[in-house]
């Protein structure tokens, strides 16, 4: 790698914020998920979730690009699945609903550890999403529609939420452990090798300064000879367990 690309891959890390993430509730709309995704990313968000069939998410993966090399997606059968570890680390849901007991989204404190919620256009997010979030908030509107493309919803609230922690300071400094950066280093900077050694359940190899395999052709021997280190759990821990 170029020292630019490492410095680049570097500071997009130090940015990512693991104490805020966005769920959707059956947003089945392949273009929707895509553009929630790149939001994400735009927001430092490293890891999101997605409740959806499995049908509904091979599809989306099928055709998924760009930003989700970037951004983790976990998907999750049913809601409570998704929100209920998250609310165990002390996660506030807040869910984006169009009703009157919905507050202005600018009125929520996005500097605490925040799950974002989102439904499908139509249906919006379920009444046991809204049962179980703690704050209730739409985005006003002064025209005749009653809500936003959820996508588009999904930028305003996080253009909110990164103001705020922008404020706080939270972009300013690395806020993952060291072991998730690395990590996420080796798999944005070696995609090939990622895959390579996932597939095989081979330990990634360590990487020098420079952001390159220490002695490459040494660990190629040893994966060849059947003695290399072997991992079995790639996943990537972002939360607090």
């Amino acid at each position: 790698m170029t020292p630019e690309r490492i410095q680049r891959l570097r500071s997009v890390l130090d940015r990512r914020q693991p104490d805020l993430t966005l769920i959707t509730d059956f947003v089945h709309k392949q273009r929707n998920l895509s553009a929630i995704v790149r939001n994400c990313d735009a927001a430092g968000i490293g890891c999101m979730h997605a409740v959806l069939d499995p049908q509904d998410y091979r599809a989306y993966r099928g055709t998924a690009m760009g930003s989700h090399q970037w951004v983790q997606v976990r998907r999750h059968e049913n809601l409570e699945q998704a929100l209920t570890p998250l609310q165990s680390q002390g996660f506030q849901v807040v869910a984006a609903h169009v009703g009157p007991s919905a507050k202005d989204y600018r009125d929520i404190d996005y500097t605490r550890p925040t799950a974002i919620l989102l439904g499908a256009e139509k249906v919006g997010v379920s009444s046991a999403g809204q049962a179980a979030a703690d704050h209730l908030v739409t985005i006003p509107m002064m025209g005749m529609v009653e809500s936003l493309n959820v996508s588009v919803a999904a930028g305003i609230i996080l253009s909110e939420a990164q103001r705020q922690k922008s404020r706080a300071g939270h972009y300013a400094c690395n806020r993952l452990s060291e072991d998730l950066r690395q990590q996420l280093f080796f798999q944005w900077g070696h995609p090939v090798v990622r895959r390579f050694c996932e597939e095989r359940q081979l330990a990634y190899p360590p990487l020098g300064e420079d952001g390159e395999i220490v002695d490459a052709s040494g660990w190629y021997a040893s994966v060849r000879a059947g003695t290399a280190p072997r991992c079995e759990d790639f996943s990537v821990g972002w939360y607090t367990s």
